[in-house]
Formats: structure tokens, sequence, C-alpha cells
């Protein structure tokens, strides 16, 4: 592990360990992709609006377990930089079972307050029977989605991105099977595509166990290894905190964007629909290799290696930037055809492709940014971190969209993450003068 992170050339450690991240993050595009389509050829736009609006829910999730497979895995990479492998040890103990207990405790509150939770996510009368059968299922399965971010990423940091990408790929791959038949052959709808997921999260979390309890050497499940200190429980939240609110103002933007798009009707709120999940192209090449890359840079941050650390985060952005414009320029040409693909109802087409261009066209700004936030993560950097993460789908999206709604209407709003990329981007800017490393 050593030789990788210390010796190796930038773009050998680079990409042998973002590259298993990337190709994890492919396939769960394509779930994502095979999601969707089963979903939309129910032909019902309320049951594709119902599933949207439950979605953040997922997200939300996510965002949790990030606390913890973000947070411990910035943590653990520095005390490897280091050389406290013990300590890094203990760490990735207490990373293990947290969530299970945060799991709990998010479906005990999922269940008591369902219908609020709902009416916030903008659930209409017409969506409210798919949105609660997809919310509902979700739910149950908490404590297997958050729990499944902390394996995944802490394998990551002892280099084990291999062994990660296989336990994603073979869960996302029985989730792509089960789909279509809970969909369609069992007749469960919405509820139906909820279960794919979580029965296809238990299953990758059990290989993900097996993985760290035979392939690592440095890492441990033992429930006798979790005790850590306060200082260490405080910078993996401190780290973690932030780096799930980019998945919590995920879910934040697209609850609102829904909010706003629900008076043009749930055919709008079905192409928004689409059009984030044809977007994901793009979004999961950001995190892939900016996520990929995160082991990497806190290691060389933690060994106060600084012409490697600079190499590292220049390399970093080169190749998310080259990558992102490239793809960007493919779904802005063939918008209407990616949508097409999902539905052909000719006005959800239009508005599909429409949607889309807007949310592509500035997401190599939005990879960069993610690039800082990362790096940010990697050192420790809580402020910088949470304020890049809190801003660009939070505060300034949801100023920029309550604006634009009303200046500019419909058009403002599918227009406002473009907008809130570009003042987001000036203020990583400027939080890289202010915060960049600086070793001696």
């Amino acid at each position: 592990m050593d030789e990788l992170f210390e010796h190796s050339s930038i773009k050998r450690a680079y990409f042998t360990l973002a590259l298993p991240v990337v190709l994890s993050m492919a396939v769960t595009l394509i779930y994502n992709m095979v999601d969707t389509f089963f979903v939309a050829k129910t032909g019902n736009p309320n049951l594709v609006a119902g599933v949207s609006q439950g979605a953040p829910i997922f997200t939300l999730m996510i965002a949790l377990g990030d606390i913890f497979g973000l947070g411990g895995s910035s943590v653990i990479s520095r005390l490897f930089g280091e050389h406290r492998d013990k300590l890094a040890r203990f760490v990735s103990g207490y990373c293990f079972y947290a969530p299970i207990i945060y799991g709990i405790i998010v479906t005990s509150i999922m269940i008591i307050f369902q219908t609020p939770i709902l009416h916030l996510l903008g659930a209409s009368p017409a969506t409210w029977q798919y949105a609660r059968e997809y919310y509902l299922v979700i739910a149950w399965g908490a404590v297997f989605i958050i729990f499944g971010l902390s394996p995944t990423n802490i394998l990551r940091t002892e280099g084990l991105a291999i062994q990660s990408m296989i336990a994603s790929m073979v869960g996302t791959g029985i989730n792509i099977v089960l789909n279509p038949i809970f969909i369609f052959t069992c007749g469960l709808g919405a509820a139906g595509s909820a279960l794919a997921t979580v029965t296809s999260t238990v299953i990758g979390d059990i290989l993900m166990i097996y993985y760290l309890r035979t392939k690592s050497k440095k890492l441990t499940t033992s429930i006798h290894e979790t005790k850590i200190g306060w200082k260490l429980q405080f910078e993996i939240y401190a780290i973690g905190i932030p780096a799930s609110v980019t998945n919590i103002m995920a879910t934040f933007a697209v609850a609102l964007t829904n909010r706003y798009l629900i008076v043009y009707g749930a055919d709008s709120v079905a192409a928004m629909g689409i059009a984030m999940k044809a977007n994901m192209i793009i979004n999961m090449v950001i995190v892939g290799f900016a996520f990929g890359a995160q082991p990497l840079i806190g290691y060389v941050y933690g060994a106060k290696d600084e012409q490697r650390f600079n190499k590292v985060v220049k390399f970093d952005i080169q190749v998310v930037a080259s990558l992102t414009f490239m793809l960007t320029i493919i779904l802005f040409i063939f918008a209407p055809q990616v949508i097409r693909i999902f539905m052909s109802d000719p006005q959800i087409v239009k508005e599909g492709a429409l949607m889309l261009r807007w949310l592509s066209v500035s997401t190599t700004l939005a990879g960069i940014i993610l690039v800082f936030t990362t790096m940010f993560q990697s050192m420790g950097k809580a402020t910088p971190a949470f304020w890049l993460s809190f801003c660009r789908q939070g505060l300034i999206f949801g100023v920029v969209i309550s604006i634009s709604a009303k200046l500019f209407g419909y058009t403002g709003i599918i227009a406002a993450q473009a907008i809130s990329d570009c003042l987001t981007f000036i203020l990583a800017l400027i939080f890289f003068y202010c915060y960049r490393p600086r070793f001696k």
C-alpha cells in the first residue's frame, strides 16, 4: 500500500485508485438509467413523478452514510500517511458500527413522520400513492443503505478499490435484474423499484463485509476495536458532515425544484426526474474521479509531501474538467434522443431536452468545485468543505431558484442550477486561495 501511495507515479496511483470508483459509478449509472427506464415504461407520468418525489429520501440516506464513509476514510487516510495504523484501525471499527445505529433512528423517524415528510417532498394528490409506496420501502431499508457507504469508502483507504468496485457492481447488477421483475412481473410498481434497490443493497453490503474480513490487513469489523477518543470522533464528524451535505443539499435541490415545477403539472416533474437521471452520466464521472483520488490526497497530505500533493490535485482537476467538458457537449447535442430513450411523449421529450441542456451546461464547473471540496475534506479543512457543499445546491441554489422563478418563471426554475454553479465556482476559487495548504 505504501508503495502505491508514496512512490508510484501520480498517473498510476491516481488511476489505480480512481478508475475502480469510476467503473463502480458507471455501473450505478446504468442501474439508475435502467431503473428510470422501467419506471417510465409503465406509461404513467404520475408514477414517474411519484418516484422522483420519493427519490430524494434515498439520496438523504446516502448523505448520512457519507458522514462515516467519507469522514472516516479522510481520517483513516491521513493516519495511514502519518503511519499511525493502529489508530486508523480503531477509526475503521467505529465507522463500521455507528451507521447501523443511525439507520435504526432514521427508519423510526421516517415511519412516524411519513405524512409531513411526503408533503415536504412535494407529493400531490395525483402522485401521493406512488411517492408513499416508494418512500415506505426505502424507509425500512435505511439501515442497509446508510451502512453500505462506510465499507465502500473505507476499503479504498487501504488500496482495495477493486474489491469495493466489485461489491458495488454485484449489488447494482442484481438491482438491474430485480427491477423489471418486481415492477412488472410482481406488479409492485413504485414499491417494486424501491424493493429492488433495498434487496441489492443488502447483498452488496454482505460482500463488502466479506472483503473487509478477508482482504484487509489494517481495517477491522470487530466490535471490540471501536473505541476512539472524542478528538477523532470530532474529526470524523467535522469532515463527514460537510461531505454528507453534498447529498443532503442534492435532496434539498431536487425537492425544491419539484415543488416549483409541480404548478406546471406532473409532466414537468417527470421530465425533470428523467433529465436529472440522464445528467448523472456527467455527475458519476465527477464523483468517481474526485472521490477516487481522495485517499491519495489525504495520504500525501498526512505525509506532508507538498510537491506530490500539488501534482495530484492539479492532475485531478485536469482529468475531471476535460472529461466533463466532452460529456457536456455530447449531452447538449443529443439531449432529445437521450430523453426519448425513457419516454416518447412529445411534451416530456421537449421539456426534458431543455432541462437536460440547462443541467449539463455548468457541470465542468461543478466538477472543479467537487475536486476542491474533496481536497479540503482530505486535508481535514471542514469549514471550506462545508460551505462549498452547502452553497452549490443549498444556500446559493435556494436563493437563485426563488429569485429566478419569480423573474423568469419556468425558464428560471430549470436554469437555477447552472447559475448556482457559476456563483459557487467563484466561491471555490476564493476558498482555494485562502485555505491552500502550507506545509512549511
